[in-house]
């Protein structure tokens, strides 16, 4: 199965991760929800293929001395609570 995910904008506002870090969240991103996905795959609601303007991923208690990469693995694992099988 070909699973094809596009995120258009991930906004970090208020979190604690500087513009030039923005890289290092965005792979961990792909790195984690990659991993989920092929573990896991979709949601059966996606998996005939569907389009949405938006996925409720829920909320994020993101602690201050969070690291780049802890960031997008937490957010990654947030997306997939929208879109995973469950």
């Amino acid at each position: 199965m070909n699973i094809r995910l596009h995120i258009e904008h991930l906004v970090l506002e208020g979190l604690p991760v500087s513009r030039a870090q923005g890289a290092q969240v965005k792979a961990a991103v792909e790195a984690e929800l990659g991993r989920l996905l092929s573990e896991h795959g979709v949601a059966h609601e996606f998996r005939s293929g569907i389009a949405v303007p938006s996925v409720n991923a829920g909320g994020m208690h993101v602690p201050r001395d969070t690291t780049p990469g802890a960031l997008g693995t937490q957010i990654a694992q947030s997306v997939f609570s929208g879109v995973g099988r469950r």
